[in-house]
């Protein structure tokens, strides 16, 4: 079983969401990565948050972000891993930027001033707008005056590795999209960026790490064992069990359900019908 499982933590791409939240921990990492993904330097101002929790009220419903650091100038970089299409990532991307900036403000604040500037990244190897771009920017823009822009500080950036316009972007950024979805020392290696390399040398030791292996056991044994109690049950009952076991792992309800192959209003439909 160690030995499987090993086996798949080294054939892990930077796609992977567990490789990507290990590896953007560490500072330089995620600010080499960022820095790469906008084509400008950023500095970072303090280590990385992975998996960082939000819920701004007991009764709303809480969010785990992947990647979360601030640079110098204040701007907060949130930044999401995403494998697979849920179908649903556009109104998510709104939802995660309005619970990032409820916890910007500390409370009793009365100068919305005072909210950050705020940059919210997407990963993806698939195009969720058809375009055939590696990335989507959007900004506030007024739809009568298209030279008239909001300035609220909020940037929206959905990074699609599997672009065709190659000659908008420079080589390093073009190399850093093959090497998201094939992580490996031929991939680095080949590329001239030493970004891509201090990149590469956290992800070589994650890979090569006993701790890391057991943690990345753990995770797998306990999907592996939400799949084998739902071969003996109804879809349905199994659906509902394989959510809430993940949720009481820690982990949140759409990317639990993005966990299992399903979709939270297929979630709920199976719990309502129990």
């Amino acid at each position: 079983m160690v030995n499987s499982v090993t086996t798949k933590l080294a054939e892990l791409n930077l796609e992977d969401r567990f490789l990507f939240d290990e590896t953007m921990e560490n500072k330089e990492a995620y600010q080499a990565a960022v820095s790469i993904l906008l084509e400008r330097e950023i500095e970072l101002l303090e280590r990385p948050e992975t998996e960082k929790e939000l819920r701004v009220s007991p009764e709303l419903r809480q969010v785990r972000l992947d990647v979360v650091s601030m640079d110098l100038q204040k701007t907060v970089y949130h930044t999401e891993m995403q494998k697979k299409d849920t179908g649903n990532l556009k109104k998510r991307s709104r939802y995660y930027q309005a619970q990032m900036d409820v916890s910007l403000l500390e409370p009793g604040s009365v100068d919305f001033n005072l909210l950050n500037d705020s940059c919210f990244i997407l990963i993806a190897p698939f195009d969720l707008f058809g375009r055939g771009l590696y990335r989507y920017t959007f900004e506030g823009v007024c739809r009568e005056c298209p030279d008239l822009r909001l300035e609220d500080g909020a940037v929206k950036i959905f990074i699609n590795t599997q672009g065709t316009n190659k000659e908008e972007f420079s080589q390093e950024f073009l190399d850093f999209m093959e090497y998201i979805t094939a992580s490996t020392d031929a991939v680095a290696k080949r590329s001239a960026s030493r970004r891509i390399k201090l990149i590469h040398e956290h992800v070589r030791k994650i890979k090569a790490s006993e701790k890391m292996g057991v943690k990345y056991m753990q995770l797998w044994e306990e999907k592996a064992l939400i799949r084998e109690e739902g071969r003996s049950e109804g879809r349905a009952e199994m659906l509902v069990k394989s959510v809430e076991a993940m949720k009481n792992f820690g982990i949140d309800l759409e990317k639990a359900c993005e966990g299992i192959g399903t979709t939270v209003e297929e979630y709920h439909r199976a719990k309502e019908g129990r």
